[in-house]
């Protein structure tokens, strides 16, 4: 009598050994393909979150799908392209500027330390620091030559029309572009791969809308107040305080501060304090009092000292794409747990419901 013992590992490993072979070969591609597209990296993360921000706007438009994506693109990419990024390249031409008259700077500093009337021990530990700064910390900065710089400007201006592109697409074909995603996942698991979706969508959600809304209305409000009261360098301060009020904890506070102290120590106590009254009512009466009640219901949910600590520990590591890269990342792990949490407590799925949005309910899951 012959007996059918079941396949051991090593019999299984051959007869699948064409389906071996196929997912290492996609695997190989895959990683050829990431290597190419890593340079544009930026451009691809900037994209989606551009996307993010745009999409309340495209949504306007109803089955005018194409047409509400560029104009949502627009009215995203415009304040950003005019505001925004003509603010970094005058920041840039301003950290030129004083690596190249580093002598007249640090002298000017000095000056300005020495006659503000402070006690000498601690003015010679300022000025210890200064002459530390200038004499090693700006040199090195310097050293990285033009070619260099010019290659990292091109390469972000690669990344911008990039991230343009990419937006758009996103907002014009997103829909059914999840949807053959989803078509190739197995039946068996597709609902619980559109329930991650939809955490995850919501997480995003509230962490770019929420704040990249605030952040631009803030922005472009401070250009009026800081042209208003006659203040050098206006998109670069307005692009300060862009950057500040993204990231979560922070505020443009950090930029209006150190602002009407440079204007006390100019004008006086009254023009510091008018400056500081006006710009706070104006540039953050608007966001708090309307924009803010309506963004509530956009909440991530997540603490901002964790969104804090992804998005300086991204930039950090990689830069921008680093820096919009790690909350998403911080949100694909929050959302795999609330996942988790209702597979495990059903009451929970219910509660959740009331904020979620189907991702699929404009495709055919069989």
């Amino acid at each position: 009598m012959r007996l059918n013992y079941p396949p051991d590992g090593v019999s299984q490993l051959i007869a699948s050994r064409w389906k071996i072979g196929v997912a290492i070969a996609l695997a190989v591609l895959l990683f050829f393909a990431l290597l190419i597209l890593l340079p544009l990296a930026d451009g691809i993360v900037l994209g989606i979150v551009f996307a993010y921000i745009a999409r309340p706007i495209q949504v306007k438009f109803g089955k005018y799908r194409k047409i509400g994506a560029l104009i949502a693109s627009l009215c995203i990419f415009v304040p950003i392209v005019f505001i925004v990024g003509a603010g970094i390249v005058e920041i840039l031409n301003q950290v030129s500027w004083v690596i190249e008259h580093q002598t007249s700077v640090m002298g000017g500093i000095l000056d300005f330390i020495n006659a503000l009337e402070i006690p000498e021990t601690y003015v010679e530990r300022i000025n210890n620091a200064i002459w530390n700064l200038f004499t090693s910390l700006l040199p090195a900065v310097g050293s990285i030559g033009l070619i260099s710089y010019a290659q990292s400007i091109g390469l972000f201006v690669i990344n911008f029309i990039v991230a343009i592109f990419f937006c758009y697409f996103l907002l014009a074909d997103g829909d059914r572009l999840y949807c053959a995603f989803l078509g190739v996942i197995p039946g068996d698991y597709q609902e619980i791969v559109n329930r991650y979706a939809a955490h995850l969508d919501l997480i995003l959600r509230g962490v770019f809308i929420g704040n990249a809304y605030s952040a631009l209305i803030v922005s472009v409000t401070s250009v009026f107040v800081f042209y208003g009261f006659g203040f050098t360098h206006v998109l670069a301060l307005a692009t300060l305080i862009f950057i500040a009020s993204v990231i979560p904890l922070f505020a443009g506070y950090m930029v209006l501060v150190p602002l009407a102290l440079i204007r006390y120590f100019e004008q006086g106590f009254e023009s510091a304090s008018l400056f500081f009254v006006v710009s706070s009512l104006v540039i953050y009466g608007p966001p708090e009092l309307i924009l803010r009640p309506f963004l509530t219901s956009l909440k991530s949910k997540i603490h901002p000292m964790l969104l804090m600590l992804a998005f300086l520990g991204g930039a950090f590591v990689g830069g921008v794409a680093g820096f919009f890269a790690a909350p998403i990342l911080l949100g694909a792990l929050v959302a795999a747990y609330r996942v988790y949490q209702e597979q495990i407590n059903p009451e929970l799925a219910a509660q959740a419901d009331l904020d979620l949005k189907n991702p699929a309910k404009s495709c055919r899951i069989d």
